[in-house]
């Protein structure tokens, strides 16, 4: 008997994906529950299951080709009664991003332990590489570096090389929503700096005793989400959202921390956001960077938000303009902190400075408003205890 392998429920708005590859091939034995396709959503990847043991018959829509919910990707012929649906031992679970890197290394994956008892991770895989690799052999210095080939043999020989590389869907949903933002939105940034001497002096004093406790790092996160609520609670506004000819005000901090993964950014969502400790941010955003690099994370944590805070300083930038990830209104920009002279009580000083944006929707929050906003994040930034009060 065939049975079908139809594409899933992807999950909220979202109803189209791309087959992204196979992980079985024609005539290969399945198992049910077994993962055999791997469809790339807008948001992440997910993998189909066989829900029944026997034989991947025909592939119907091949690596590449878009398909929608319900859509036939293939057909499983089941076996006869009395033969074994598998031939071997199904390899251990490994996610998206580890069955890549083992087909870049040519890994079996079911050689590689996974480290959490689960999964099979990215850093599973490059981890066996290691431990599998050769010593490396004694490197001989020649006598005399060799002569550039002439110019046209060089050209000949793959100087200046070109490649077309297909865009992932997400990252064309990237490109597709970064432009509409600019095309549908008054957008304009406003800057400001901060002094992070006291966040600096307080995770100095307490970093340990919060490690030891909390099991995670205290980091600046914590402080710029607190901040950033005890701000929009004061300007409700920039954390409303356009509909139409009216605009809705939320009265819930759901903050979206825009994380740079392999495959593009995401944005997942910290929920109800006042009413979390400084350590289960912390600990949150840490689960949602170790999602994003495995391919793990789930598509109800980047639906929502109401307001986003994206991080350019943990890459190095000094200033940026971020861009609104609409339909919010409001994107808080952060920024390398680099050690600056400023004036204080008439006195020049080296301080721990960072440069701070907010990008907005001027259709709805003014300059004042958004200056304003800014210069709150900064006071309370800048006297970490009033986050208490502000929490």
């Amino acid at each position: 008997m065939t049975s079908k392998i139809i594409v899933p429920s992807l999950g909220e708005s979202v109803v189209e994906a791309t087959v992204a590859r196979w992980l079985k091939n024609e005539g290969e034995r399945v198992a049910v529950g077994q993962a055999i396709v791997v469809l790339e959503t807008d948001k992440v990847d997910l993998e189909v299951g066989a829900e029944k043991d026997g034989v991947l018959a025909k592939i119907e829509r091949p690596a590449g080709a878009d398909v929608k919910i319900g859509d036939v990707l293939g057909y499983i012929e089941e076996v006869a009664p009395g033969i074994p649906a598998v031939s071997a031992p199904a390899p251990a679970a490994a996610t998206p991003v580890a069955k890549r890197v083992a087909e870049e290394y040519n890994v079996d994956l079911a050689l590689v332990t996974p480290s959490t008892g689960g999964k099979v991770t990215k850093g599973d895989v490059e981890q066996f590489v290691q431990r599998a690799a050769p010593p490396a052999a004694p490197v001989s210095v020649p006598a005399a570096a060799p002569v550039p080939p002439p110019l046209a043999a060089s050209l000949n020989n793959g100087y200046r090389r070109e490649e077309r590389v297909r865009m992932s869907r997400r990252r064309q949903t990237i490109a597709r929503r970064l432009v509409e933002a600019q095309h549908t939105a008054a957008m304009l940034t406003t800057f400001n700096e901060i002094d992070m001497s006291a966040v600096q002096e307080v995770r100095a004093r307490r970093k340990e005793a919060f490690q030891k406790k909390y099991n995670v790092s205290l980091g600046l996160s914590s402080f710029f989400v607190k901040a950033a609520i005890g701000a929009l609670k004061l300007f409700p506004r920039v954390n409303a959202e356009i509909q139409g000819d009216e605009f809705v005000l939320k009265h819930y901090y759901d903050i979206g921390i825009a994380i740079g993964a392999e495959e593009g950014l995401v944005v997942p969502v910290l929920r109800d956001a006042d009413r979390m400790s400084f350590a289960e941010i912390e600990k949150a955003i840490k689960d949602f960077a170790k999602q994003s690099e495995d391919g793990t994370l789930k598509l109800e944590a980047l639906r929502g938000g109401s307001f986003t805070i994206t991080n350019g300083g943990i890459f190095g930038s000094l200033m940026s303009t971020p861009i609104l990830n609409a339909p919010q209104v409001g994107i808080l920009g952060l920024h390398a902190i680099k050690p600056r002279p400023v004036v204080v009580k008439d006195q020049i000083v080296i301080r721990p400075m960072m440069y701070v944006a907010l990008s907005y929707d001027h259709r709805i929050i003014d300059g004042r408003e958004a200056v304003q906003f800014l210069v709150r994040v900064k006071e309370l930034v800048e006297d970490p205890e009033s986050l208490l009060i502000e929490g």
